[in-house]
């Protein structure tokens, strides 16, 4: 499966602090099914959980959006 960033993405990603490299590889990892789904994930340098909005058509998940959970939120 291939693992594209939008724009949005890629800019939060920065502005965050997060992986784009741990977040590929937590994605492919996961069984993913078509459509959109909002993913929690643990990534390890992150105080936070991160939320990851992706779009998966054909072989092809599209990360949305990614950004880290704020404090207090619950799985």
């Amino acid at each position: 499966m291939l693992v594209k960033f939008a724009r949005h993405a890629r800019r939060r990603a920065q502005l965050y602090k997060l992986s784009e490299a741990e977040i590929e590889k937590n994605l492919l990892a996961m069984q993913l099914r078509k459509g959109e789904s909002e993913l929690i994930i643990n990534l390890p340098g992150c105080k936070y959980p991160v939320k990851i909005v992706i779009s998966v058509s054909d072989d092809v998940a599209t990360v949305i959006t990614n950004y880290p959970l704020k404090k207090g939120r619950v799985r």
